[in-house]
């Protein structure tokens, strides 16, 4: 009974967590005007994690708690990714990446062995997409534009489904998954931490 509380509580606070997640970035790029510091590769290649992610999850016909929260996620990267594009002039762009992500995604669902090898790289996707938010900053030294909370709350759900997965499916793949995008979360988070206090820093000098 306990077992079930606490997948209950897990799985229904990990989606309530995802469904504002993107909104603090949402917010910040929309305050800013500005995408300083905010990587489009890493939007691009979490978008394909995601899609590849929630596409394997439903093949295989996994319980739908289970990776509900992803379909929410990729309408608000959707979103911060139309932004980007218009805070950097090439909205245009749009209508091309429309085509390449809806054509991948109904690539990955025609064959058994095409979908099985996308997850298998989907944690390298995913992981690649972190790596190049970490370079955006550390070449920006700027982590203004960048939400802390949304990658605070990214984090706790990452730490959620390790959790959900581990008593629900028990698979291998999922569970390295979730473990590795904590981490690499964690580590973008105390980087933008560590750029924002030290822009308050500089402010306070000058």
């Amino acid at each position: 009974m306990q077992v079930d509380t606490l997948l209950h509580i897990a799985n229904f606070s990990t989606l309530f967590v995802c469904m504002v997640l993107k909104f603090p970035q949402i917010f910040v790029l929309m305050r800013a005007k500005s995408t300083t510091g905010v990587s489009l590769n890493s939007l691009l290649l979490e978008l394909v994690g995601f899609i590849v992610f929630v596409t394997y999850q439903m093949y295989y016909d996994y319980p739908p708690p289970t990776y509900l929260e992803y379909p929410i996620l990729i309408a608000q990267d959707v979103i911060l990714l139309l932004l980007i594009l218009h805070y950097n002039g090439s909205l245009r762009q749009s209508l091309i990446y429309a085509v390449v992500f809806v054509g991948g995604w109904r690539l990955l669902t025609l064959e058994k062995w095409i979908i099985d090898l996308a997850m298998s790289l989907c944690t390298f996707i995913s992981a690649a997409s972190k790596f190049a938010q970490l370079q955006c900053l550390w070449r920006s030294k700027d982590g203004r534009q960048v939400s802390a909370l949304s990658w605070a709350l990214a984090t706790y759900t990452c730490m959620a489904r390790i959790y959900t997965t581990t008593v629900t499916t028990g698979d291998v793949q999922v569970l390295v998954r979730f473990i590795a995008m904590t981490l690499l979360n964690l580590w973008v988070l105390l980087t933008v931490l560590y750029y924002q206090r030290r822009g308050s820093s500089s402010k306070k000098k000058d």
